[in-house]
């Protein structure tokens, strides 16, 4: 069971402060309350030498789980700038626990900074079988688009186009 199951509030959108969505987790984190945020390993140069580092997924995102008291106190800690409702809790479940599923996943992964349109397809074989998004080549490599539409952007993984289904 991924952290999007293990609570039964209603989700919300945190748009944090400028490189606050650690600390903001962390803060949650201490008081109980519950979170997501979908970090992914990269490798950057720092000093000179190649540091692996894991970063926010959505740059100034991260979920959060709970009532309006916690929706407050996200806000008291002076690193949340707003916290937005959302109205299909359902769909944004879904795609929450999609995008948990690729980032526990050894699968290589890049922010993609706009959900794009196209053909909807299903991932049919692999560890990440069930998942549904949007396929879109890039540099003749076959790309798959997770979206998370309340948000407005989409994780990006590369995919082998053999593994995949078009939804009708």
């Amino acid at each position: 069971m991924g952290p999007i199951d293990r609570y039964s509030d209603d989700w919300w959108v945190v748009h944090t402060k400028a490189r606050q969505e650690k600390a903001l987790a962390a803060e949650l984190e201490q008081r109980g309350i519950g979170h997501f945020l979908p970090l992914i390993r990269t490798v950057r140069k720092h000093g000179g030498r190649r540091v692996r580092v894991e970063l926010p997924l959505f740059p100034s995102y991260l979920f959060l789980c709970g009532d309006h008291r916690a929706r407050y106190t996200a806000l008291m800690t002076h690193r949340a700038a707003n916290v937005i409702r959302v109205v299909d809790q359902e769909k944004l479940k879904h795609e929450l626990r999609q995008v948990y599923r690729v980032t526990i996943s050894a699968e290589p992964m890049d922010l993609y900074p706009r959900l794009r349109r196209g053909q909807r397809c299903r991932v049919i074989r692999g560890s990440l079988r069930g998942l549904e998004g949007v396929v879109m080549r890039r540099g003749g490599v076959c790309r798959l688009y997770l979206g998370v539409e309340v948000l407005g952007q989409s994780a990006e993984l590369e995919i082998d186009p053999s593994c995949v289904e078009a939804i009708d």
